[in-house]
């Protein structure tokens, strides 16, 4: 099977770029094989509909973003499947959650969606433009982080950890040329 690792968000927006920063952080972190699985991973920023060539040559998707919630507090953890939403999820927040959620909706209306899993976290709301995010979106990444692995090994994955960047360390990596 061949799975996606689809970071989303604005990186230049402080918590709205937490799924572009752990995607980033986990592929410099660790090492996952596989006898079957092949794991690919992609920062699909705030591209939305255009990631629809790339996300339709996988089987499976693990997104990374931000997700609003009808309760809840900035740094909670979601992880669900994009077919059985929880009711607390409302996806009224930014503009990218919003276009991620109509670029999957129209991938399902022409059946070209693979099976996709969300593993999202309330952010903190700013209207500032930095790579700083906020300590319960950092804090919070770490379950993100652990999320993903358990899952990649009920997948069948084994997890090698290779590095250990800080997923602040990253986001501040984001603009520069020669990255950690």
């Amino acid at each position: 099977m061949k799975i996606l690792a689809l970071g989303i968000g604005n990186v230049v927006c402080a918590d709205e770029g937490v799924g572009v920063h752990l995607c980033r952080t986990l592929e410099k972190n660790y090492k996952f094989t596989s006898d079957e699985h092949t794991l690919t991973y992609v920062d699909g920023g705030t591209l939305a509909e255009r990631l629809i060539p790339i996300i339709v040559e996988y089987d499976y998707v693990i997104v990374f973003d931000c997700v609003s919630t009808n309760d809840g507090k900035i740094g909670d953890v979601y992880f669900f499947d994009f077919d059985n939403v929880p009711n607390a999820i409302s996806w009224q927040g930014s503009a990218h959650e919003v276009e991620m959620l109509q670029t999957l909706m129209m991938m399902d209306m022409v059946g070209d969606r693979p099976t996709t899993k969300i593993i999202g976290i309330i952010p903190k709301v700013t209207s500032d433009t930095t790579f700083y995010m906020s300590e319960p979106v950092i804090n919070g990444s770490a379950l993100m982080e652990q999320t993903f692995i358990r899952h990649l090994d009920e997948l069948g994955f084994k997890c090698e950890k290779v590095a250990n960047f800080h997923i602040q360390d990253v986001a501040q990596s984001a603009c520069e040329r020669d990255e950690i």
